[in-house]
């Protein structure tokens, strides 16, 4: 019988043969008529599929479990989960052919109303994207696949503690959480490099570590120079664990450091409007006041491209006053136009006037 009921389901199920495929699923409906509705229309589906070659209509709930199941090593799988979970309820059920643009333009707008920022929204919908353009390009799920604008955000947030700041913070934090900042602020690791370092990937001898390309965000790998702050942290860690350097009561970091115990340093601090990695934000920002060039600055932060370094360009703004005064002008030297001078009056004091011009010359050291 190809329309029949379960015991253990209220709806009307379906059990279609069509050119050797078989279907057997919910109708998703307890009304004999409605069922026998689905029925017709699913038989004339998987003919379609099966004689004309056209695809089986996908899920969004299947999407995204492919999705997933392929992304499970992704850094970023966490994130991906917490935006799907967002989507979800909005999504749950459609197939893929009905996510149109005017679909996501509806929820786009109601994600601005929803008072988060625009950065959040525009994540919500790259996953979408991700998923979307997986299922076209790759599965061969979609035919035609739906374009979107994301929304325009601000330029990156920089925030940095001045040292007297950075010195404040360290002394409130808990000894597992200051070796940690100290090793950021004197190196710019990210948190997750810094809570995933190994002693394998580290030199005392040649005062050096490293981040392997697979742990690296940028997927390279990035040489890390450690100074003598860097060095200092180390030889406290050396000891506490064979493998791993910094830990919490013996055990490796499992959890982000963003604790209790981190906000309630930041408030006998003093410091407001701080995250954790504003940490490395201020180890690139001293280094830009200390006149360290963008190209290397770029190489130690492990940063791809020359614009991501340049929103601490301004910080350098001494080291380029040094140079700005490379070039200057001979004193005595009129800058009056030949118009300026006619209409001056004969004054002795405008000596100036008399001086014969003279180039630019370079500056002695």
């Amino acid at each position: 019988m190809s329309l029949y009921k379960r015991k253990d389901s209220p709806y009307w199920w379906v059990k279609l043969t069509v050119s050797g495929l078989r279907v057997s699923e919910s109708t998703g409906t307890a009304n004999k008529r409605q069922a026998q509705e689905y029925h017709d229309k699913r038989r004339a589906e998987l003919w379609e599929q099966q004689r004309l070659g056209v695809k089986p209509r996908r899920s969004w709930d299947e999407a995204v479990l492919r999705y997933l199941g392929e992304e499970v090593k992704k850094k970023s799988v966490g994130d991906d989960k917490l935006h799907l979970r967002w989507w979800q309820p909005r999504l749950e059920g459609m197939d893929l052919t009905q996510i149109t643009r005017d679909v996501v333009d509806r929820y786009k707008q109601e994600s601005q109303r929803s008072g988060v920022s625009d950065a959040t929204t525009n994540r919500r919908l790259q996953v979408l994207r991700a998923i979307l353009r997986r299922a076209a390009l790759e599965w061969d799920w979609l035919d035609k696949l739906p374009r979107f604008r994301l929304l325009k955000e601000p330029q990156g947030r920089v925030r940095y503690l001045t040292r007297e700041e950075a010195g404040r913070l360290l002394a409130e934090l808990p000894e597992h959480l200051r070796a940690m900042a100290r090793f950021s602020l004197a190196t710019g690791l990210r948190q997750g490099n810094v809570k995933g370092l190994r002693w394998a990937k580290v030199d005392l001898e040649r005062c050096s570590a490293w981040v392997e390309a697979s742990e690296a965000k940028g997927k390279r790998a990035i040489p890390v120079p450690l100074n003598a702050e860097a060095m200092r942290v180390l030889e406290e860690q050396r000891g506490k664990h064979p493998e791993w350097v910094f830990t919490f009561r013996g055990r490796p970091f499992e959890f982000k450091t963003s604790t209790k115990a981190w906000r309630r340093a930041l408030k006998r601090a003093g410091i407001e409007n701080f995250r954790w990695h504003d940490l490395r934000h201020t180890w690139a920002s001293w280094h830009a006041q200390g006149g360290t060039p963008m190209h290397v600055l770029q190489k130690l932060g492990g940063w791809q491209t020359p614009a991501m370094v340049q929103r601490y360009a301004h910080l350098g703004m001494d080291d380029l006053k040094r140079y700005a005064e490379q070039v200057r002008i001979e004193e005595g030297y009129d800058l009056a136009t030949p118009e300026m001078k006619k209409g001056r009056r004969s004054d002795p004091k405008s000596l100036n006037a008399m001086a014969p011009e003279v180039g630019l010359e370079p500056t002695t050291p």
